[in-house]
């Protein structure tokens, strides 16, 4: 039994190794889970840094934590955005295919009305004939 493919399984098909990783990194950074664990380790480095009075690797005010925030936003921010703009694609083909989808159901409406018409006009002028023989013949 063939199975027909929806919209979405064939976007996700076409999509490279690049978006994917870019969907999958959006997806990790826009979630609680990343942001315990960013606030956990944030939390550890200046804990052990300020606690550490010999072996401190980023003394107050953490200007090496800084630059790790800041090339962490470099490059998370591309990323996002990449997700975002396969996100609109996808909106997009959405759109287009529940439009089709409305059209398709709006030509099989039309298609029922038209028959059904038909329908009700036969039943009618047998009705009217059926009158006529019975007047005729009374």
């Amino acid at each position: 039994m063939t199975t027909k493919k929806n919209w979405h399984e064939k976007h996700v098909q076409t999509l490279s190794f690049g978006s994917r990783l870019a969907d999958s990194v959006a997806k990790g950074m826009g979630s609680w889970k990343f942001i315990i664990i960013q606030t956990i380790l944030v939390m550890l480095w200046m804990g052990l840094n300020v606690v550490g009075f010999v072996n401190h690797w980023d003394v107050y005010p953490f200007i090496l934590l800084n630059l790790v925030f800041s090339t962490q936003a470099a490059y998370a921010a591309p990323i996002i955005m990449m997700a975002q703009n396969r996100q609109n694609e996808r909106d997009r083909e959405q759109a287009q295919a529940d439009y089709q989808t409305n059209v398709d159901a709006k030509l099989e409406i039309e298609a029922l009305a038209i028959k059904l018409n038909s329908l009700e006009v036969e039943k009618l002028d047998k009705i009217i004939k059926m009158l006529e023989e019975m007047k005729k013949n009374s």
